[in-house]
């Protein structure tokens, strides 16, 4: 049962957001007899209860007539109007006290533009709500919260404001005609026996495109960006090319290629001078 409750409350919470544009924190606007009944059941603290109705972050309001209203009931209702005055209030511009009701009923007014969700256990406020799309109401049954789901004439009116948005208005028809107009003469430029039209009305349609779509000579100022091509790849990240051995070749041995590369030096003896013995002797 609890798990069926809370999909019902889920279902309705996305209808409200989605068509009338409710969003988080969501806005809680509370009377009397709710506040009493917080109390005398214990639900408590109430910005939880209500989180988790409603699936989302909470801020509670009340307005000036209710606190009056509950300060003017006597002792009995001293600890509903101590928990009441707790609440931040929703401003009502009511000078002189009014009856809870009719202040709540016109703090939403035709549209309910702040998008309060009412908390409420009057029967009265409830019936005179349902008639306004887009207030959806909460109220307590003995130790839990419940809310109510979106009544048939709150679906009907989301009908008939998507199939107004479908149309078009006669603003935008208007504009429409004057741009097909606008397209019709650029494109007239043949004459009524169906002749080529000279050299000068050419020249005229050309000078109304020009006017139209601005001098070409703006477009050089604007700035041009170049494409980019594909390069080739990074010459430094690339590996080097190892060369091919053929396999029918045979391994010449390292020392073969050293004695081949290494050259034979012939070393030259330097020639005894005769020495003036030998020379005085012949």
């Amino acid at each position: 049962m609890r798990f069926k409750k809370q999909k019902r409350h889920r279902k309705a919470v996305r209808f409200y957001t989605t068509c009338f544009g409710f969003r988080e924190p969501f806005k809680v606007l509370c009377d009397g007899t709710f506040v009493h009944h917080l109390l005398s059941n214990q639900i408590l603290p109430a910005d939880a209860a209500l989180a988790k109705v409603l699936g989302g972050r909470v801020k509670v309001f009340t307005t000036r007539c209710v606190l009056l209203e509950l300060k003017a009931l006597g002792p009995s209702y001293s600890k509903a109007f101590e928990a009441a005055s707790n609440l931040s209030t929703a401003r009502c511009d009511h000078e002189i006290r009014k009856h809870a009701v009719t202040c709540i009923m016109e703090v939403i007014g035709k549209s309910n533009a702040e998008h309060f969700f009412v908390a409420t256990q009057d029967t009265d406020l409830k019936k005179q709500l349902q008639e306004i799309p887009g207030v959806p109401l909460i109220f307590g049954l003995r130790n839990a919260l419940f809310m109510e789901q979106p009544t048939a004439l709150e679906r009907q009116f989301v009908k008939s404001s998507e199939e107004k948005r479908s149309h078009i208005s006669e603003v935008e028809l208007n504009l429409l005609q004057k741009v097909t107009k606008d397209d019709e003469e650029e494109t007239e430029i043949t004459n009524e026996d169906g002749d080529l039209v000279g050299k000068n009305s050419e020249m005229q349609v050309l000078e109304k495109k020009k006017k139209k779509r601005g001098n070409l000579n703006d477009l050089k100022d604007r700035p041009q960006f170049k494409r980019k091509k594909t390069k080739g790849p990074n010459p430094l990240s690339c590996l080097k090319k190892k060369k091919k051995v053929d396999p029918n070749q045979h391994p010449v041995s390292e020392k073969a290629d050293d004695n081949t590369t290494k050259r034979t030096r012939k070393r030259k003896r330097a020639r005894k001078t005769k020495t003036t013995a030998e020379t005085g002797a012949t």
